[in-house]
């Protein structure tokens, strides 16, 4: 009886070892299918379509409405991403990036994508030989057939993903010679469409965080602490507050208003929603509130008025559907700003200021003003308060250099670029001592997404806010891309 034990470990043994040997052979052999390599692709995952730009300085806006924008499996299924018409603009996104829309969509390995759209639209302003202003527009004539490349194949699974859709500008107008109506461009859009792998927190837009929206208040709900910005160019954003939301102009969530202008900082949560890091309100007053953002284009010395492109403009003087064009203001009584998205502006080692005798054609801004109806000169539409914003320069690197805890980089701008060509107006308050150079300070804050590395003869994109430190560009740099040629 005393052997009987030790019998029945060795079988127990035995057929541990068989049952082991029979699973490794399973997992070798006809067990190794999808589910044991991949994630089981099952049920839908939230995809959130993030629209942006990758251009140099030719045009200053590029409008498009889409009618689809359709995915296809490696199966062969198709998905419709846009149920309804979208429509955007892609200048202001050079760079950076916004959300479009929110969709429920069918987990899958998606490997190719198309779009159709209504006759796109692009805008570039140029300087007259008779020394005017003059913004030219150009629409394409019939609805073109988009292009949308997938590098590679797209796996939508989980809760939530990112899919960036980026318009290649340069690959989609040809030529963009401004004057537009004499160069008769053809214009064919042409997209990359990569995905975006959502960080907790993201640092910057390829992982899930957005900078910079801009639009008006549309609605607020007190007991979801949620509310809805409807952007100049088309979407609508659903955005949460917590305790943890930066507010800027207003003392907190509770003295939001409809119809307020907002800047805002936003991520995007595991499960697709927004989530605001911080809020700017640059005009607490909604009545008869209008407002207009993009680059100046004059600043008059012989009054107190200015001319600004409506890249982005919204409110009471501007109804949805109105074609942009350039806008007078008057600003004898308006509030400077800069935008409260830097927090190192302390740490520069020049003088960040704007202000009447800094302010300079070429600068990104956003203007509001209360007029109840449009007005000619010499008065004008009164502005209220003007406020930096950043913008994107695409330039060469000519010299890098130090300051304090900055790199510098000096980059020469084409001579398309805004900044120079209109330096060349008579009449300004102030101009540059070289427009054609901007020195650009990087620092730990600074997003380098470039792939390039950035020396002398480097064409990189660099986004920031552009001051002028008596005569001399200063950028300070958020984030800085690859360039495009010129």
């Amino acid at each position: 009886m005393s052997r009987f034990p030790k019998i029945l470990l060795r079988a127990s043994r035995f057929l541990l070892l068989a049952a082991i040997a029979l699973a490794t052979a399973i997992a070798a052999g006809c067990g190794s299918g999808p589910s044991m390599t991949g994630p089981v692709l099952r049920g839908n995952t939230t995809v959130v379509v993030l629209l942006s730009s990758t251009a140099n300085d030719q045009l200053s806006q590029f409008n498009v409405s889409f009618n689809s924008l359709i995915l296809t499996s490696q199966s062969g299924k198709v998905v419709n991403l846009f149920t309804t018409p979208q429509k955007a603009e892609f200048m202001h996104l050079n760079g950076s990036a916004e959300p479009l829309t929110t969709v429920s969509i069918p987990e899958d390995v998606y490997t190719a994508a198309s779009a159709t759209m209504q006759s796109p639209q692009v805008s570039c302003v140029t300087l007259l030989q008779t020394g005017g202003l003059e913004s030219d527009e150009f629409q394409s004539g019939s609805t073109p057939a988009a292009s949308v490349s997938v590098p590679s194949p797209i796996t939508v699974t989980g809760t939530a993903v990112g899919l960036l859709l980026n318009l290649q500008v340069s690959q989609s107008v040809t030529p963009a010679n401004c004057p537009l109506t004499s160069s008769n461009p053809s214009i064919t859009p042409t997209f990359t469409l990569t995905p975006v792998t959502l960080a907790s927190p993201p640092t910057n837009v390829q992982n899930g965080k957005m900078t910079s929206l801009v639009g008006l208040i549309s609605s607020i709900n007190a007991t979801t602490n949620s509310f809805t910005v409807t952007a100049a160019d088309g979407p609508t954003w659903s955005v949460q507050s917590t305790n943890s939301t930066a507010y800027q102009g207003v003392a907190a969530f509770s003295t939001l208003v409809a119809g307020m202008p907002v800047g805002m900082d936003v991520s995007i949560q595991k499960d697709g929603a927004l989530l605001a890091l911080r809020v700017a309100v640059q005009d607490a007053n909604p009545t008869d509130l209008s407002v207009v953002s993009g680059p100046l284009l004059f600043v008059a010395s012989s009054e107190p008025a200015l001319l600004t492109f409506e890249q982005e403009a919204q409110g009471l003087l501007f109804p949805p559907g109105l074609i942009s064009s350039a806008f007078n203001f008057s600003f004898g009584n308006a509030v400077y700003q800069i935008s409260g998205q830097f927090t190192n502006l302390q740490s520069l080692p020049f003088s960040p200021m704007l202000n009447a005798a800094t302010i300079v054609a070429g600068q990104n801004v956003s203007v509001t003003a209360h007029a109840l109806a449009l007005a000619g000169g010499p008065t004008f539409v009164p502005a209220t308060t003007i406020t930096l914003m950043p913008q994107t320069i695409n330039g060469t690197v000519t010299a890098v250099g130090s300051e304090g805890s900055f790199t510098t980089y000096t980059v020469s701008l084409a001579a398309y670029d805004l900044i120079p060509a209109l330096a060349v107006q008579p009449g300004q308050t102030t101009t540059a001592t070289n427009p054609s150079n901007v020195v650009v300070y990087v620092d730990s804050n600074t997003q380098l997404l470039n792939t390039k590395q950035l020396a002398v003869g480097t064409v990189s994109r660099f986004n920031g806010l552009l001051f002028n430190d008596n005569g001399t560009l200063r950028l300070d740099c958020a984030q800085v891309n690859d360039g495009v040629p010129e």
